[in-house]
């Protein structure tokens, strides 16, 4: 981790990787913590934790993995339930002094799922909030204009602060960061234009923000651009576009070497292009660089 002011909250002990996938499935309690261990090191100051749809049924083995966690190592944990009743059960097992004192963090908080302000009966926490969606004449609906995620970070942020104690150093809001391949509506553009407004509106100082890096790069083919992944080159490029506008916090594999991109990086320009287009013409941006890569040179050459 290279870039001055970011921290990482570990994404990895989260089955949607197929590796984590199978220390869940084979109750691989210490791979999971030689995982958690792994991440500490390479500079994660937070763990994000879940065992994916187990932790909805089986609170057992979900408060067997967290008390293991807390053993191997002393950072907070994140928990990763949009469930009340899960949530209460990863509070009830964490132990704030195994972490320093440090409180837990809630992923995720939504206009759309309030009840879990209750939890801080249980015990105080930090949170995510969840600014990609907002609760309209009763119903969920997304948002996909910055000054509706806007709006959304400051009603939470206002609610939290007011009505709860919270302080805004505990809340994290979440732009959510989306896959390029699939963005077809300017998605990421509006994260960015979000993380800009969010920083800059004086109602919403000293909160973090947040975003799930992995999920930027997701479909991205397996090319390689001297030498270095394409999916890890467009997280390095969005963080180049991101970080200066005020974004603070990543959601990601910590020992991915995050490092801002030179502004001629055909990587970076890239991305930069496809955020000023929607639909199609974005698509065929990303097709020009992929066709500009090592490997398909060398595929076309064979």
């Amino acid at each position: 981790m290279s870039i001055p002011g970011v921290s990482v909250v570990g994404d990895r002990i989260n089955p949607g990787f197929k590796a984590t996938k199978a220390l869940v499935e084979a109750e691989d309690i210490p791979g999971l913590q030689a995982l958690a261990v792994r991440q500490v090191q390479a500079g994660a100051w937070c763990l994000d934790v879940t065992v994916g749809p187990r932790g909805y049924k089986d609170f057992k083995f979900l408060t067997e993995v967290i008390k293991a966690l807390q053993n191997a190592v002393d950072v907070p944990l994140c928990f990763d339930y949009p469930s009340a009743e899960v949530q209460e059960v990863c509070l009830k097992a964490y132990d704030p002094t195994k972490a320093k004192g440090r409180k837990p963090l809630v992923n995720s908080l939504a206009e759309t799922r309030l009840e879990m302000l209750e939890l801080v009966k249980i015990r105080p926490f930090q949170a995510i909030l969840m600014a990609s969606e907002r609760l309209e004449d009763g119903a969920p609906k997304s948002n996909k204009l910055t000054n509706e995620v806007v709006e959304v970070a400051r009603r939470l942020k206002d609610k939290l602060t007011k009505e709860r104690g919270f302080s805004p150093q505990d809340l994290f809001v979440d732009v959510t960061v989306h896959s390029l391949v699939s963005d077809l509506e300017g998605l990421t553009k509006m994260a960015l234009d979000a993380i800009r407004s969010i920083r800059q509106d004086p109602d919403l100082q000293g909160v973090h923000i947040i975003g799930g890096l992995t999920n930027i790069g997701n479909m991205m083919p397996p090319l390689k651009f001297d030498g270095v992944p394409l999916k890890q080159l467009v997280e390095d490029a969005f963080l180049t576009l991101a970080v200066p506008l005020g974004f603070d916090t990543i959601m990601g594999t910590p020992w991915n070497d995050f490092r801002t991109l030179p502004d001629d990086h055909i990587v970076l320009q890239t991305v930069r292009d496809f955020t000023q287009l929607t639909g199609l013409p974005a698509m065929r941006r990303l097709r020009q660089l992929w066709a500009q890569s090592q490997d398909a040179k060398s595929v076309a050459h064979q």
